[in-house]
């Protein structure tokens, strides 16, 4: 739509067009009294002026208008807006006609003389989807701005900001620094980040994860061994530190690393040389070290798994990664745009993000964080998420019969949200016919409200 669309809408105004007055009077009356805010018009000239100067929530005309037909009008609102509802008010000779609007994108129609409960109700349903819509258009702005400014770290909420502002500071800085944060939280993404932002970002980013290799091999990748070293050691390797000469040693996990390796790494960092195995020889070193762990290092200390001069040799510069579950105002924005990149990376078209989903996302406390919120995108993507997006209650309690329903109502219910209310188009997705697909409508109680 055109800008002022997209800056002013007024998602709960109503715009109501017939050329009779006394009709557009009792349609007003109607609306207000339902908590409606309505401009009426008498011609589709004046509406449509009104219209693109003030985008409103929905639009409801009269076929038979004196300047252009209600058809007509839809047709000019879809090309400024292809997402505003239209419902279409028609007298029975026109009914084919409105029928064909729909099929076009038009909401819905109803055909005089209609009761005004019929009328409210639509017009409830076509708000609701209008809100979000637009909900979706100011996340997909507000997504494109944080991917813009900096794809590592997308995110609105005053955590985010903060964090940002501090990884900028502290990559100029050149200090070691300790990430602190839960599991898939972003660690090695702060870890980039102060890479990427420093002074050695055009030299190797090197990361190595401390719990990953067993203990045997750690200190031979870390600090690299020369030909002979040890029983299979046949050439020589260059290790982790020695590889990030002149950029950044990333250690994941550091609370992992053997004790005896920690007061090596102690001396690397207080000498900023290394020693490699099989070898007298001292190769003088500038790095960056950044660590992260998910423990509370100086309780570790205290306890004596972790050794208590690296823990204070490390914790110069602490940088604390708030959990998803304390930013809840950035887990749509991540969702939608991990949900765009699965989608692109699968082939296919992003599902639409159905009521479920949105409850999901905001009641979940999301304790695997980021990455657990990423790889829930891609199920979505994948339509394998159904059974996470269940209501509370519907859990799996009940019988057999029990369940099964359940099961089969939420997925109903899903194929229609994702057909717009159309059934013909759900049945053929569900592969049933139609006539079976409206029995189980009626037979699990689904009305229009559940799923438009």
């Amino acid at each position: 739509m055109s800008d002022p669309a997209q800056e002013r809408p007024s998602p709960e105004r109503v715009v109501f067009i017939d050329d009779e007055a006394d009709v557009r009077r009792a349609n007003r009356q109607s609306l207000e009294l339902d908590g409606f805010t309505v401009e009426t018009f008498g011609a589709a000239g004046p509406a449509l002026a009104a219209i693109m100067a003030d985008p409103p929530g929905l639009v409801v005309t009269d076929v038979r208008l004196p300047d252009l037909d209600g058809v007509a009008l839809f047709a000019r609102l879809r090309a400024l807006d292809p997402d505003l509802p239209v419902i279409l008010i028609t007298g029975h000779g026109d009914i084919r006609m409105a029928v064909g609007a729909m099929r076009d994108g038009a909401y819905d129609f109803l055909a005089k003389p209609y009761p005004a409960e019929s009328l409210m109700a639509s017009a409830r349903r076509a708000l609701e989807r209008r809100r979000l819509v637009l909900e979706n258009r100011a996340l997909r702005a507000t997504l494109d701005a944080a991917v813009e400014e900096d794809p590592a770290f997308l995110g609105v909420s005053p955590e985010m900001v903060r964090l940002r502002g501090l990884v900028r500071e502290v990559a100029g800085a050149d200090v070691d620094v300790l990430v602190f944060g839960e599991t898939g939280s972003g660690k090695e993404v702060v870890a980039s980040a102060l890479h990427r932002w420093s002074r050695r970002a055009r030299r190797n980013f090197v990361a190595m994860n401390c719990g990953a290799l067993p203990d045997s091999v750690v200190e031979s990748e870390l600090f690299g061994h020369e030909a002979g070293a040890f029983t299979g050691a046949l050439k020589r390797r260059v290790g982790r530190i020695e590889h990030a000469q002149g950029g950044t040693l990333f250690l994941d996990e550091i609370e992992s690393m053997p004790l005896n390796l920690q007061v090596k790494l102690l001396r690397v960092l207080q000498e900023r040389a290394v020693e490699p195995l099989g070898t007298n020889e001292v190769r003088a070193i500038d790095m960056r070290v950044v660590a992260a762990t998910k423990v509370d290092l100086g309780q570790a200390a205290a306890q004596g798994t972790f050794r208590d001069d690296l823990y204070h040799r490390l914790n110069v510069i602490t940088i604390p990664i708030p959990p998803l579950r304390d930013r809840r105002e950035d887990v749509m924005l991540l969702f939608q745009e991990f949900l765009r990149r699965a989608a692109a990376r699968f082939g296919r078209e992003a599902p639409p993000i159905t009521p479920d989903v949105r409850d999901h996302l905001r009641r979940h406390d999301w304790p695997g964080n980021v990455r657990e919120l990423g790889h829930f995108a891609e199920r979505h993507a994948l339509g394998l998420g159904r059974s996470e997006t269940a209501p509370p209650g519907a859990g799996t309690a009940g019988t057999l019969a029990e369940q099964v329903d359940r099961f089969e109502r939420g997925l109903i219910r899903e194929e229609l949200f994702m057909a717009g209310g159309d059934v013909r188009l759900a049945a053929e997705s569900l592969g049933t016919p139609r006539k079976t697909l409206y029995d189980k409508i009626a037979r699990h109680g689904l009305t229009p409200t559940d799923y438009r």
